[in-house]
């Protein structure tokens, strides 16, 4: 016989192994040739990196997600540790 109340299911817990890292995007007008520089009109800085993307993608589908990995000790590192949580990503294996 059934158990007629259905018991909870825990939240699945993805751990991604992979990397973490920030996106340095410019807008030219071309792309310049081999030697030569072009000037851009417009810079942007995005957090990134498989194992990040993967771990932020599984957070809001209700997993409780961490990523394994390495950033610099500097403040493009702390930006990206700050993104990881911000999206509610376990960073404590990150170092």
């Amino acid at each position: 016989m059934t158990d007629p109340k259905p018991k909870p299911h825990a939240a699945p817990r993805i751990v991604v192994v992979g990397s973490i890292n920030m996106d340095f995007s410019a807008v030219v007008q071309m792309l310049p040739r081999p030697g030569e520089t072009v000037l851009g009109s417009a810079f942007e800085e995005n957090p990134g990196g498989k194992g990040a993307n993967q771990a932020v993608a599984a957070a809001p589908l209700g997993a409780s997600s961490a990523v394994v990995g390495r950033v610099g000790n500097d403040a493009i590192g702390q930006q990206l540790l700050c993104s990881l949580q911000e999206n509610q990503v376990d960073v404590a294996t990150v170092n």
